[in-house]
């Protein structure tokens, strides 16, 4: 086998860099054009408002509060028997359709008492009656 001898100088071959760059400056460029359409902020449609005057809202009732102790139920602090309270609690949600009925047992009492108060509440008054954890 022959080998070719180079004869003539040992210099490493001339790589052409322009059409590289020129190449990747074009990938580049299209790079950054995607990037800034893809980063356009997009806006929301807000309604302002406007300068009518608007309606006060309404203010809800207060609640009407049940207490549970040991002495007894009592409302407004003021003590009750248990059927002049359903009696009461359905003239007061009849009397405000936004008001609701809030039980407030103290932590001494039985969990019986506090239960079978809340069902007759509930069975008076429904969804507008809540029970206090405080």
């Amino acid at each position: 086998m022959r080998r070719k001898r180079h004869h003539g100088s040992n210099s490493l071959p001339e790589v052409n860099l322009i059409p590289m760059m020129d190449v990747l400056m074009t990938v580049l460029t299209f790079f950054i054009l995607i990037s800034m359409t893809l980063s356009l902020e997009q806006g929301v449609e807000v309604q302002l408002p406007s300068k009518q005057v608007s309606t006060p809202q309404q203010v809800p009732p207060p609640p009407l509060i049940v207490k549970l102790d040991l002495q007894g139920i009592s409302v407004n602090d003021r003590p009750i028997e248990s059927a002049p309270l359903m009696l009461q609690v359905k003239a007061y949600l009849a009397k405000n359709p936004k008001g609701v009925v809030v039980l407030q047992a103290e932590p001494q009492m039985s969990y019986s008492k506090v239960v079978k108060l809340l069902t007759d509440l509930k069975a008076t008054g429904g969804e507008r009656v809540s029970l206090a954890i405080e």
